[in-house]
């Protein structure tokens, strides 16, 4: 089945993270819905669409930037008040703009993965998993690699409370309580996790995860053991999952897979008689999608993907027509309405030049003032450096809020730099001076003009170790450029794996001494990536891996 979506863009709030996009359920199956988003300035914006203008229902004054947006409100009930978790406290909202709840949770860190089920409030920090009931601790549980997100199980269907951690080890940990009950192998490190069709499929216990490096896939938690259902892997080379949601767009009466990617990839996946995903639509953005959902808010009647993106622009896919086809020699009549938007946007384009005249003016003349003092700009950089398996080359992906001017790579540790079809930026070397300053590479990115999101690829050499840095200078007065440094392990070919092949013939390598766990647990954190940094709780550990580039495997296990 074929869909045709049409783009448009509706609102610009600040930048946004992953999930702080949600639309308010309304009665009627297409009536128009609002939305509800938090951005980086920890402002709550709720706004509606009438004549293809934003009207704004409600805004809320600045604070901390707002990690996670959910919504919810007791079971069985219409989940119609809004959750944001903003540093460690999570405030509420009701659909008019109302606080009615500020919890100051007693974690240390910034929370970062929220979950609401009636009552029962789930919250992840770094390392930490907790679980509240109305607003009083229930359970506790310590990760032993960093927590992306968590979820769960829906309580009206299953009458138990199933939380599930998605981490970063690629694995998701099925909780009792305060206790495991089991792990399940992902092939990838799950970035995001959501319920099947909304409400966990037919059973309650299936989800659906993505994952960093672009895998999605369905499984059932049962009571007792984990049933993988289906993966899709990522054969086209995009960017990894973010956002997931379950909404029917292709009107069939089942609900399609909505998927948003860090390299701006939106891919809508409907299913066979066998029901398996297939790909049915897809359309790219030119930076990464934070948010997505199903549902109808440009016009009553038409269905659409609306899209939260990093720097802060909420776009809607719609069904609706947005265009008319004439044959030879007819007039196109342009309805009264669409004039109207017409003249009114020729209008604000004409202010907004206006007004970007008069700023540069008075710029220019207080830059030359002897009494000015210039602030250093502030911009916010998302960035993501990770080891592809398929071609063991390092991929680096930046992405500012607004256009890059350029980027300078500067590294002290011998890497080669690779073609990537996607980057249209000019790319120039300068001869580096190894011996008295040790910089082996300095290559400079000239990007092309609103260029927002870039991507780099290069591998690097087993056995050097050093940093990587990137100079990041967005296209903004004053210049002002940051810094952001990317380790390059001695072993860093290497990636994490769940099992190796006991039957390979292996060389053995041991060190007994005086030292303790932890400082064997920092030798291997220097030496080979995506070691969670905190020591593991325990007596002994054994982590495996496998080299990109050789194929060979490596057991580390040290107590």
């Amino acid at each position: 089945m074929e869909l045709q979506l049409n783009r448009m863009d509706y609102l610009q709030v600040g930048v946004t993270s992953q999930k702080t996009m949600k639309l308010l359920p309304t009665s009627g199956r297409r009536a128009t819905q609002k939305v509800v988003i938090g951005d980086q300035d920890g402002i709550v914006t709720c706004f509606g669409i009438k004549k293809s203008e934003a009207v704004p229902v409600f805004k809320t004054l600045p604070g901390q930037k707002i990690s996670r947006l959910e919504l919810g409100g007791a079971l069985g009930t219409v989940q119609e008040k809004v959750f944001v978790a903003a540093g460690s406290e999570v405030r509420g909202f009701t659909k008019r703009g109302k606080q009615f709840l500020s919890f100051e949770t007693n974690l240390t860190e910034s929370i970062k993965a929220m979950h609401i089920s009636g009552s029962d409030l789930f919250l992840c920090a770094s390392y930490i998993y907790n679980h509240y009931c109305d607003c009083k601790d229930q359970h506790y549980y310590l990760s032993g690699d960093k927590i992306s997100d968590v979820i769960c199980l829906p309580v009206e269907k299953l009458e138990r409370i199933t939380p599930i951690l998605a981490c970063q080890d690629r694995v998701l940990r099925a909780l009792q309580g305060s206790e495991l009950l089991y792990e399940v192998e992902v092939p990838g490190a799950p970035s995001v996790l959501t319920l099947n069709d909304g409400n966990g499929g037919e059973s309650g216990e299936e989800i659906l995860y993505g994952t960093s490096d672009g895998k999605i896939g369905l499984i059932q938690i049962t009571k007792n053991l984990p049933v993988p259902k289906w993966e899709i892997f990522n054969e086209k080379k995009r960017g990894g999952v973010l956002c997931i949601d379950n909404f029917d767009i292709l009107g069939d009466g089942v609900k399609d897979l909505l998927i948003g990617r860090d390299d701006g990839s939106v891919e809508v996946y409907g299913y066979d008689s066998a029901n398996e995903p297939v790909l049915c639509f897809e359309h790219a953005l030119t930076e990464s999608i934070t948010s997505i959902q199903g549902g109808c808010v440009g016009k009553d009647g038409y269905d659409e993907i609306v899209l939260a993106t990093y720097s802060g622009w909420v776009t809607g896919l719609t069904t609706e027509p947005v265009y008319k086809e004439a044959g030879p020699g007819e007039d196109i009549k342009i309805s009264q309405e669409m004039q109207n938007k017409i003249a009114s946007l020729r209008s604000e384009l004409e202010q907004l030049q206006f007004k970007v005249l008069q700023e540069r003016e008075r710029y220019q003349q207080s830059s030359q003032s002897s009494t000015a003092v210039s602030a250093v700009p502030v911009f916010s950089v998302n960035d993501k450096f990770t080891l592809n398996r398929d071609d063991a080359s390092y991929s680096l992906i930046l992405e500012v809020q607004m256009a890059i001017d350029n980027v300078l790579i500067q590294s002290d540790v011998p890497v080669d730099l690779l073609d990537v079809d996607k980057n249209s930026a000019i790319v120039s070397f300068s001869i580096c001076d190894t011996e008295t300053n040790g910089n082996f590479l300095l290559a400079t990115y000239r990007c092309q003009a609103n260029t927002t999101w870039m991507e780099l690829k290069l591998r690097s050499i087993e056995g050097q170790y050093g940093t990587l840095q990137a100079y990041i200078t967005p296209r903004i007065q004053p210049k002002a450029c940051q810094i952001r440094q990317y380790q390059i392990k001695p072993l860093s070919l290497h990636q994490r794996t769940h099992v190796i092949d006991e039957s390979r013939p292996m060389n053995t390598l041991s060190l007994t001494g005086q030292f303790s766990f932890a400082e064997i647990h920092s030798w291997v954190v220097f030496c080979l990536p995506e070691v969670p940094e905190k020591t593991p709780v325990g007596e002994n550990i054994t982590f495996y891996f496998q080299n990109t580039f050789l194929d060979t495997q490596l057991e580390c296990s040290y107590r």
